[in-house]
């Protein structure tokens, strides 16, 4: 890694603001992580502001965090509902290809994640409606968490990239068992540098805060990380056995997964660690936490 947060010393937890550069409140690109594919950008607009930017080499989505947008390029418009919070329910996105000219502006003004992956296909600006988006339930009882599968591999059609967001109520643990895709083994595991991006819920007028384990997955691979995430952190990830990610009690936990590695194939294949993952096979005997889903996608366009 090439930029150790100076407040943390630390080369994987980037604290909200340290990685801030010009418009942007967080920017991790290739260059930046040290490594080869992954990147992400979260773009801060004022009522009436706009923001125009080259894709490059890479692909993007344009993913609303809180607000709505227009997004202009290869001579396609996408008109962003968007959405109040990442807490209140899916959003609707725009897909830009690589080597093309993009233009973001918003009247009332938002938060809006740029999710990108350098890439080689040129594939067409598209738009993502939210009634689009799988949003699956997974493990159970104090595992229980949400995925809105926007950009997952078989559900949205991209070159490299993918791209998920997680919630995981208060006290839960998600991201566990903790697991890896640190090497490209076929139909067995995955090679994804991964990015996550986090924001926890206030409640009662208190900031909300979480934690984030990686562990080292072997020889020459020794990302290790035990932070404490709050609105705005992320946690780069090229290696490692990462979760749990766990939320404090009383505050929803959401982070922004993105993915992208060298593999011919994008898929997305995990491997769990052998010491945690029997905790899988409890599951069918537990229900799933009654406050999921926290919310569902809309069963059309809005």
């Amino acid at each position: 890694m090439t930029f150790p947060d100076s407040r943390t010393g630390d080369r994987h937890h980037l604290r909200a603001g340290s990685t801030a550069d010009g418009p942007y409140t967080l920017h991790i690109d290739p260059e930046r992580a040290g490594w080869d594919h992954s990147a992400l950008r979260i773009l801060e607009l004022p009522p009436g502001g706009g923001h125009s930017f080259a894709t490059g080499n890479s692909e993007w989505i344009v993913l609303p965090l809180g607000g709505g947008c227009t997004v202009r390029a290869d001579g396609e418009t996408f008109e962003l509902h968007g959405r109040a919070d990442v807490f209140s329910g899916v959003t609707d996105f725009a897909y830009l290809p690589r080597d093309a000219e993009a233009e973001i502006v918003s009247a009332a003004g938002g938060r809006f994640a740029l999710t990108g992956a350098r890439c080689d296909r040129r594939l067409p600006a598209r738009y993502g409606p939210a009634s689009g988006v799988p949003v699956e339930l997974r493990g159970a009882g104090t595992c229980s968490r949400q995925v809105n599968n926007f950009a997952a591999a078989g559900v949205f059609e991209a070159d490299r990239l993918i791209a998920v967001e997680v919630l995981t109520p208060g006290g839960n643990w998600s991201s566990y068992p903790p697991h890896k895709h640190d090497e490209c083994r076929p139909g067995v595991e995955s090679e994804l540098e991964e990015i996550y991006y986090f924001e926890i819920a206030p409640a009662h007028g208190t900031e909300g805060l979480g934690y984030q384990r990686v562990t080292p997955s072997g020889p020459g691979k020794d990302t290790d990380v035990l932070a404490e995430v709050r609105t705005g952190d992320a946690v780069v990830i090229p290696d490692g056995w990462h979760g749990p990610s766990m939320a404090a009690p009383g505050h929803d936990m959401y982070y922004l997964n993105v993915m992208a590695g060298p593999g011919a194939e994008r898929a997305w294949l995990i491997c769990d660690h052998p010491d945690h993952t029997w905790i899988r096979g409890t599951w069918p005997e537990q229900p799933i936490d009654p406050r999921l889903p926290l919310y569902e996608a809309p069963e059309e366009n809005r």
